[in-house]
């Protein structure tokens, strides 16, 4: 895959600008960034100073603000789909514990640390359509909690594509596998089968080429 993707360094923030600002003087470059070519946006999380983040919706916003690029972080599910979740734990960021019992809960180590907490690794894709997701932090607007589902990887690429084609400028996806170690080891998947399945859907949805739209946060 070595050839298939660009790789990138995560950037930071809602939406990130790869460089400052435009500079004067015909000998100079346009931009102060390495190349001098124009900065890049990022929308990281979607547009989740607005909506709940990881959701197609807030994806879209971002989109509409004007982010070339979007970010995905992705957890795996129980059965093997990649979705989009900052982290393996489900209980902030969706309404997980009004759909399911507490014994659905369990505690394992995540980055060296015991968590209890329902994991996304124990619930199927189709156990996971059914969470709407909500806004984590209190300062956020809450209007939008309990109405937005949890997005795939899939269903991410394809509204790049689709917002790619409608708009006329290519919009890149930016993906991010979160806690790889944690998925081999605790999760019990083993290792390589969280990356393999993302490079998986990319080749299948970009082909092998070297310019696919497409970013992968190098750990």
């Amino acid at each position: 895959m070595a050839n298939t993707v660009r790789t990138g360094y995560w950037l930071g923030a809602a939406a990130v600008v790869l460089g400052l600002s435009a500079c004067g003087g015909d000998d100079e470059p346009r931009y102060r960034t390495l190349d001098g070519r124009a900065p890049i946006v990022i929308g990281h999380r979607g547009a989740s100073g607005e909506l709940p983040e990881h959701t197609l919706e807030s994806y879209s916003r971002a989109i509409e603000q004007g982010a070339q690029c979007i970010e995905p972080d992705l957890v795996m599910t129980k059965d093997g789909h990649l979705i989009a979740r900052h982290e393996p734990m489900l209980d902030d960021t969706t309404d997980v514990a009004q759909k399911f019992p507490a014994s659905r809960q369990r505690t394992m180590n995540v980055d060296g640390v015991p968590v209890t907490a329902y994991f996304a690794g124990d619930f199927t894709l189709a156990e996971i359509k059914t969470l709407r997701t909500r806004q984590p932090r209190a300062a956020r607007p809450q209007q939008y909690n309990g109405l937005y589902t949890i997005p795939t990887i899939e269903e991410i690429v394809a509204l790049a594509k689709q917002e790619s084609a409608r708009r006329g400028r290519t919009i890149c996806i930016y993906p991010e596998l979160k806690h790889s170690t944690f998925h081999a080891r605790e999760a019990g998947f083993g290792p390589n089968v969280f990356e393999d399945k993302l490079l998986a859907v990319l080749h299948a949805a970009y082909g092998n080429s070297p310019s696919a739209p497409v970013f992968i946060r190098r750990p």
